[in-house]
């Protein structure tokens, strides 16, 4: 492969790349699980058989729990606080290390709104319930600071998905129900990064000149940048079953689909040096590439053990292995290149406790596991993921028999992971990248919800 189709690859492979960074997003890999701040404050223990209109995207068939038409509003803040420590070596000779600092702290409070509404049906439609829902399953918020160094790799993240999920639950029998509902999947993605010009031209002879002082070209002495645009809409499906055999216990179990999308991106390269501004390597334009959010498969489980205090679980298999590697197409479908993932599939385990203090107050808690789908071999900054554990609180308030408030804590702590990367001449990267991240993040939510 040539070397224009080579940056030009990588460039394009960035946009979709972008989204798998851990960022902002509050589960393993770029996953959001604040579709519920109820649920936020038992670390999603239960989440399938809640009484909870965002059960409408994630178990239709726990809609039946709600007897009343209901609408209800959440909003959940994440903040991750993360640092990198780490250096790097131009075409890995320690005799040019890269220049920078440790870019900050990349994420910023971000805010996750989610909406739903709840409405049985009565008469001859009596045990049909109707839903729909807005929401955010995956995304992130990220930014390092110019400069940094490892701006060759990752400075800016945005990626936002969003959700219109409309669901149907039918009450089969005494505590027996299913349901099923379809979603239109919106995927938006920018990303930038710094793009080391200097390498580019002092390596493309003979990359001795790299290391020669009188070389007119030097390696970081003249860095560009580029933006990477990408959207897409696609569809995809989420259906489920509750099983309630007694007031004690209660069983839901969901799967929802993978959705593929194809972006479609555009490619704005700047600061190209003169030497290089016919090169059509830094000329701006189309690409493309595929990106498919995992399918997801839960089962909850509730039980009383008194009519004031309920115990609950989640386990939940995460598709991720669909992300095996990004394949990179022109706008007339050539292939120009991959960029590999190897993710593997994850299990998530959360156990929680409801504890009705009066038929006005609940107070919840919740721990979770989470394991991460990178592996040490390809993660990078832009997805330097690792295992999660989850500690949760929250609080209910019946303000009167229509309103409710709820409020959650959420904090994860992140097992620091490492990022070890070569030099990359087939992806466009010139410059070997090792260091260790620390962080962790906190979550608070809060929400109301009106029935009527």
């Amino acid at each position: 492969m040539s070397n224009n189709r080579k940056i030009r690859a990588s460039a394009i492979a960035l946009a979709v790349m972008g989204t798998l960074f851990v960022g902002q997003a509050a589960a393993s890999g770029f996953q959001l699980r604040e579709q519920s701040v109820k649920n936020l404050g038992k670390s999603s223990a239960g989440s399938m058989v809640g009484k909870d209109a965002a059960v409408v995207s994630l178990n239709p068939a726990a809609m039946v729990n709600l007897d009343k038409n209901t609408i209800q509003a959440d909003l959940t803040v994440i903040d991750l606080s993360a640092k990198f420590t780490g250096g790097g070596a131009i075409l890995g000779n320690p005799l040019k290390p890269l220049s920078g600092g440790n870019g900050g702290d990349p994420g910023d409070p971000t805010l996750v709104p989610n909406m739903a509404a709840v409405f049985p049906m009565h008469g001859a439609l009596e045990g049909l319930t109707l839903g729909a829902s807005l929401g955010a399953p995956f995304g992130l918020a990220t930014e390092y600071d110019n400069g940094w160094v490892g701006r060759y790799r990752a400075l800016k993240s945005d990626v936002k998905t969003m959700d219109l999920t409309l669901s149907a639950a039918l009450k089969l029998g005494d505590g027996v129900s299913i349901g099923a509902g379809f979603i239109w999947e919106r995927a938006q993605a920018t990303l930038t990064k710094a793009i080391d010009f200097g390498t580019a031209i002092c390596a493309s002879g003979n990359p001795a000149n790299c290391f020669n002082p009188s070389y007119p070209f030097q390696p970081q002495s003249l860095d560009g940048a580029f933006e990477v645009k990408g959207a897409d809409n696609s569809i995809g499906f989420v259906v489920g079953a509750q099983i309630a055999p007694s007031d004690k216990l209660a069983i839901g179990v969901s799967y929802r689909s993978e959705i593929k999308h194809e972006l479609k991106g555009d490619l704005d390269f700047s600061g190209v040096p003169a030497l290089l501004g016919a090169d059509p390597r830094f000329v701006d334009g189309p690409g493309g590439a595929r990106l498919v959010t995992p399918s997801v498969a839960t089962v909850s489980v509730k039980y009383a053990l008194a009519d004031n205090f309920r115990v609950l679980a989640d386990f939940q298999r995460t598709g991720w292995s669909s992300l095996q590697d990004v394949t990179i197409r022109r706008s007339n479908g050539t292939v120009v290149g991959s960029e590999p993932f190897e993710w593997s599939d994850t299990n998530f385990l959360s156990l929680g406790a409801e504890y009705d203090l009066s038929p006005a107050f609940t107070l919840r808690a919740g721990v979770g596991k989470d394991k991460t789908p990178t592996n040490d071999k390809h993660r990078t900054p832009r997805l330097p993921d690792n295992d999660r554990t989850l500690y949760s609180i929250g609080a209910s308030w019946n303000v009167s028999e229509n309103l409710s408030l709820d409020a959650a804590y959420q904090y994860i702590g992140i097992k620091s992971p490492m990022v070890n990367l070569p030099v990359d001449a087939a992806a466009g990267n010139t410059s070997t990248l090792v260091g260790k991240y620390t962080g962790h993040a906190d979550l608070v939510g809060v929400s109301m919800q009106y029935r009527f």
